[in-house]
């Protein structure tokens, strides 16, 4: 195999003049992916590389599907959809064994089942991914609106993480008018706005609640470095989570706590416009890891902030995508390694419990070949 010739992009000022040709390069490079990786569920690629293999109830499973939906849905090529097109039966499979589904299911189902639902019309896919709704309803607590964290015993705990999933609540509210799926993803949107996003737009990752009485008890640091830290990529599901909040209800408070956690996102960022895993981490943050994914989530969520805000304010949040993922196109990724089994390097995953610091996180991947398919054109929304 040989590296991708990245010199029809090296020296542009701009991402728009580069775009035909990144995307061109990532139809090779995800080309390879299918055979590198073949029937893995990928999480996490280390020094070596090679993504590993992990169980079908990770958070993280439906990321690598989910990146082959938008290829198939954008190129019209056949294999990609025959590679994505098994992920939600074996996630299905696994909902009837024991198994540690929770909060995430949204990351789950969104990019396998209903995408596979919204551009076939297969109708497993459509009940597997009202499954997964109905599944996250019922986790929630209604004394404290909000959406429980994880399956430990910590029954009161949530995280910012869960505005992501969201979306799911919403498709299936649409899909069969049923009002209470859309009654329990606003509330949750609520206490996120309210519990979750801090004054100056930085946000807790973990809030503690009575889960009796649903009072907050504390903000925990989780993974960012502390519990009055500014984890990145908290923020990045923040920004992206409350835009899709407001693409669903049109209310305009979801609408404006995504930009207060923009401003602030942005207002943080280096000179080459890649986020630092925690904005306090220390001070100065020189020699502190990046993380990749971070910064390509909140690409693409500041690129939904761009089409609902027409006009000079969405040109500036389009622009600062643009700049994000440029960066991210010229100095995060693997054009030049054939054998990297990922796209972006320089993810941190969890950096207080020392797990996957500098490495490629498949959902640093797919939010990328997200954020670029937005620019490409592609109106079919998963999250």
């Amino acid at each position: 195999m040989t590296a991708i010739d990245t010199s029809k992009w090296e020296r542009t000022a701009g991402l728009p003049e580069a775009l035909p040709h990144i995307w061109e390069a990532l139809q090779v490079k995800v080309d390879r992916m299918i055979g590198q990786i073949g029937t893995k569920s990928p999480h996490v690629a280390k020094e070596d590389g090679i993504y590993d293999d992990i169980r079908y109830d990770w958070w993280t499973s439906g990321f690598w599907p989910g990146i082959l939906w938008i290829m198939h849905e954008l190129t019209g090529k056949e294999h990609y959809k025959e590679a994505a097109w098994g992920w939600d039966e074996k996630f299905e499979q696994k909902m009837i064994q024991d198994n540690n589904f929770h909060h995430d299911v949204g990351f789950q189902f969104l990019p396998t089942a209903v995408i596979k639902h919204k551009l076939t019309g297969d109708k497993d896919g459509l009940r597997r991914g009202l499954q997964a709704a109905n599944f996250l309803a019922g986790r929630f607590n209604i004394a404290g609106n909000f959406l429980r964290a994880w399956n430990q015993e910590k029954i009161g705990w949530s995280i910012v993480d869960s505005s992501m999933n969201l979306s799911i609540l919403f498709w299936a509210a649409e899909q069969i008018g049923d009002p209470r799926f859309d009654h329990i993803g606003r509330a949750h949107a609520d206490t996120v706005v309210s519990q979750f996003i801090r004054p100056d737009g930085s946000v807790n990752h973990i809030v503690s609640f009575d889960a009796k009485t649903g009072e907050r008890i504390e903000s925990l640091g989780g993974q960012g470095a502390g519990p009055h830290s500014s984890w990145s990529r908290g923020a990045a599901w923040a920004l992206h989570g409350m835009a899709n909040v407001y693409r669903y209800t049109g209310d305009t408070k979801y609408l404006r706590a995504s930009q207060q956690v923009a401003h602030y996102f942005l207002a943080c960022l280096p000179d080459d416009y890649v986020a630092h895993w925690d904005f306090r981490a220390a001070d100065p943050l020189d020699g502190e890891p990046r993380d990749t994914s971070a910064a390509s989530c909140a690409a693409s969520g500041l690129l939904e902030l761009a089409e609902a805000l027409p006009g000079a304010l969405g040109a500036m949040y389009r622009r600062a995508a643009e700049r994000i993922l440029l960066s991210l196109t010229k100095h995060y990724a693997t054009w030049d390694r054939p054998d990297h089994e990922a796209i972006l390097i320089a993810g941190t995953g969890n950096k207080p419990a020392g797990q996957n610091v500098d490495v490629s996180l498949i959902y640093g991947d797919y939010y990328y070949v997200e954020a670029l398919a937005k620019l490409m054109g592609w109106k079919t929304r998963i999250f």
